[in-house]
């Protein structure tokens, strides 16, 4: 009896913990979005709604997916906005650095109102990466065309990265996509590093789309979707690249004349 009594107060407890965590949260409701937050102003939260709402339509044209087939109502994304810098590494467990975390099996986004560039940076890169993996699916990608997908939404990061990489070549700090697709962020890279991996991963990716066409990146895209290698798609929908390798000496020599 007692050990009965015991589960039941210890279950009791649990759902009061629960419940209580729940209840901190107040919830806005827009058309594609959940957002959860607490005590960030309601003017603010209601511009990121407005604006994210924008985003979602902004972003699927950027990439060319035209025929991109959206969220329903009942399946909208969840952006959960903490108080502050502090309360968000807690919850969400990322790198010092980060602004933003997107989760894109739950469809969820995860930041706070003082991440640098919220409304340029970080509220339409996390996006990007809801976007762009619900239309590929589970494909098995290098990182550099995830982040730099996600990196191409951020205006100032998308015209400026092509400097900061011929500035890399200049310097010998160059990374080729061989050595690109290998990499892991971490802790333990220097902010050098990081810096150059999203700058390459932007550049790359703006001359996928812009040079070589938005229709042939959304091919690409497709293909990918379709369960095709990274490097079989490549191939197939660019003829003139037989591998990364090529990719990478064509990108380089585009750098190189601008």
């Amino acid at each position: 009896m007692k050990k009965c009594v015991l589960i039941v107060a210890l279950l009791f407890l649990f759902a009061s913990y629960v419940s209580a965590d729940t209840d901190r949260w107040s919830k806005y409701d827009s058309r594609h979005f959940i957002i959860y937050y607490k005590n960030a102003p309601l003017n603010f939260v209601k511009n990121v709604s407005e604006t994210a709402e924008e985003y979602y339509d902004e972003i699927p044209r950027n990439l060319g997916f035209i025929r991109y087939q959206g969220w329903t109502y009942e399946n909208r994304a969840v952006i959960y906005i903490y108080d502050d810098q502090d309360e968000y590494r807690i919850h969400a467990k990322n790198m010092e650095w980060s602004g933003g975390m997107a989760n894109v099996l739950q469809k969820e986004i995860r930041t706070f109102p003082a991440a640098a560039g919220f409304f340029d940076s970080t509220l339409p890169h996390e996006l990007a990466h809801l976007i762009f993996r619900e239309f590929i699916g589970n494909s098995h990608i290098p990182l550099w065309l995830d982040e730099g997908v996600a990196m191409y939404q951020e205006k100032a990061k998308r015209w400026g990265a092509n400097k900061v990489v011929k500035d890399a070549i200049k310097r010998g700090k160059f990374i080729p996509l061989s050595e690109l697709t290998a990499h892991r962020l971490s802790r333990e890279k220097t902010e050098e590093i990081i810096n150059i991996f999203y700058a390459e991963a932007a550049s790359i990716v703006y001359y996928m789309i812009v040079e070589l066409g938005e229709s042939r990146f959304e091919n690409f895209c497709r293909k990918l979707s379709a369960g095709i290698s990274f490097e079989e798609a490549l191939q197939k929908n660019y003829g003139r690249f037989r591998n990364m390798e090529d990719l990478n000496n064509r990108w380089v020599d585009y750098l190189k004349s601008q």
